[in-house]
């Protein structure tokens, strides 16, 4: 039964995809929705496998491997390469999991109620469940190869989403977005092929537990996969596609781009990068924990300067995956922890803000901090979730922003020496810049006397239709949730990173 959940969950997206695109425009998006929601629903099933309680899992028995499934599928692909179709899922991967197929199934169902121009959208959803499929492979993968595949599924299907149904210039945001994924494919190529060619074996079970890697090696392996990606993360300075790609890219696209895309990122420097090559991690730290922290500085300050709300949100992503990263960099269990949680967090807040700036945009036709004012006197509603989800992402303690980003300085300065301290004094002072530009904002869009632009629509179209109460209220609810109870993610996760990090350190 658990077998079939989770094939089901790589299944179901993908022939909804396939209906999608066969069937006429309300029609495929309704089946697309479906779909969705089935794969939704077999995510949360999927977490029954978990074989001890939600909160209790440990791996069996004294030096267990980092990756211990709860289940796993493991058959031939490639016979003559030794290639497997290996997946799996564990407390590391499963929030992740459900986070992808929470999202993608409210972007198909914000769909029914609004479709951007440009295109039929049975074939936009139908290209949100190819980016799902890509999504949920890249986190399940327990095969190397097979991991660089998913990776390398969502770029074609987001290419055309954001060239698609994007805004005025979406087709040069689409192209930069192309250039620099490809720039890391080619890098994760390489990492791949040369872990492989070194090891004999691309399980990622194996390569974690059993396997060690050369010195040098490792230091090749972990340069070119940290790189690879840091492009997708984005870590600064390889971080310049992400704005243009969200400010043009149609709503749903961008609530999945800031939502789950990046966290591929991230979540495989965690699984393949540290987990495969650790002495590289561990030489490579300092440097990573430095350009963390000039990620969240660079973020917050451009964020400050900022005259457009897409792209606010959207510079706001390259400071928090910097404290993300920041958690990765100290190589303890404190600072994984942090970048998971803050992974789930980062996903949450910032798929609503999406929601929230799209909708904005759609009623008053710009996004401009100078134009928008007063959005209180006319849309109290639509203001209250924006400043709901403006002071989760800040990091105010009681919501999801606030565990990743805490717990990153903490372990900063848990890794201790002056140069650690350091940069966890210049993070923190980075979280107070984050509540800066959030207040700021907040000040421009929703206070003072409603600005031409807020007054001149008539009211009806000011208010909450039910679609979008229906896509934004889980994500509001789970901002509140995840933030009063964080042992929803940090349970799950606390056994396997313990794993980890012994890997790591032996």
């Amino acid at each position: 039964m658990n077998e079939a959940l989770l094939v089901a969950v790589l299944a179901l997206p993908a022939a909804g995809a396939a209906v999608a695109f066969l069937l006429p425009d309300r029609a495929g998006r309704v089946a697309a929705t479906g779909f969705a929601l089935l794969a939704f629903v077999a995510s949360l099933l999927l977490g029954t496998a978990h074989p001890a309680g939600w909160f209790s899992y440990a791996p069996a028995g004294s030096g267990a491997p980092p990756i211990v499934p709860w289940t796993s599928v493991d058959t031939s692909w490639v016979p003559a390469l030794d290639l497997r179709l290996h997946f799996g899922v564990d407390g590391v991967s499963y929030p992740l999991v459900v986070l992808t197929t929470l999202l993608t199934l409210l972007c198909c169902l914000y769909t029914l109620w609004h479709v951007p121009a440009g295109g039929r959208g049975s074939t936009l959803t139908a290209l949100l469940l190819v980016v799902e499929v890509g999504m949920l492979g890249t986190f399940l993968a327990l095969d190397l190869v097979l991991f660089f595949v998913f990776f390398e599924v969502v770029l074609l299907p987001m290419y055309a989403i954001i060239a698609g149904w994007g805004g005025d210039r979406r087709r040069h945001a689409a192209r930069k977005f192309a250039l620099y994924t490809l720039f890391g494919s080619v890098l994760l190529l390489v990492g791949v092929f040369t872990v492989v060619a070194a090891a004999g074996t691309a399980d990622l079970v194996t390569l974690t537990s059993e396997v060690t890697l050369t010195r040098t090696t490792q230091l090749a392996a972990f340069t070119l996969l940290a790189i690879a990606f840091a492009v997708k993360s984005p870590l600064w300075p390889l971080h310049t596609w992400l704005p243009d790609a969200h400010t043009q890219a149609p709503t749903v696209g961008s609530v999945l781009l800031a939502g789950v895309l990046l966290k591929m990122g991230t979540y495989g420097l965690i699984r393949v990068a540290v987990g495969v090559a650790p002495e590289g991690a561990r030489w490579a730290s300092p440097l990573l924990g430095t350009l963390a922290v000039a990620a969240i500085l660079v973020g917050c300050l451009v964020c400050l300067a900022q005259t457009e709300l897409k792209r606010l949100i959207a510079y706001s992503s390259v400071g928090h995956m910097g404290f993300v990263l920041l958690g990765v960099a100290t190589l303890t269990a404190t600072g994984i922890q942090a970048a998971l949680i803050g992974n789930v967090a980062h996903g949450i807040i910032t798929g609503l803000l999406f929601f929230l700036a799209g909708a904005v945009k759609d009623r008053f036709h710009t996004g401009d901090l100078a134009v928008l004012g007063g959005l209180r006197e006319r849309a109290p509603w639509l203001s209250g979730l924006l400043a709901f989800a403006a002071i989760a992402s800040l990091g105010l303690p009681g919501l999801a922003g606030f565990w990743g980003e805490a717990f990153a300085v903490v372990a900063a300065f848990e890794r201790g020496g002056g140069g650690w301290v350091t940069l966890g004094v210049l993070a923190a002072i980075g979280g107070a810049l984050t509540a800066a530009y959030f207040l700021r904002m907040l000040r421009k869009v929703t206070h003072g006397t409603a600005s031409p632009a807020v007054s001149v629509p008539p009211l009806p179209a000011i208010r909450i239709s039910g679609p979008e109460l229906a896509a934004w209220s889980p994500l509001v609810v789970l901002a509140l949730l995840v933030g009063l109870v964080p042992a929803l993610v940090l349970g799950l996760s606390e056994a396997p990173v313990r794993s980890l990090i012994e890997a790591v350190t032996r």
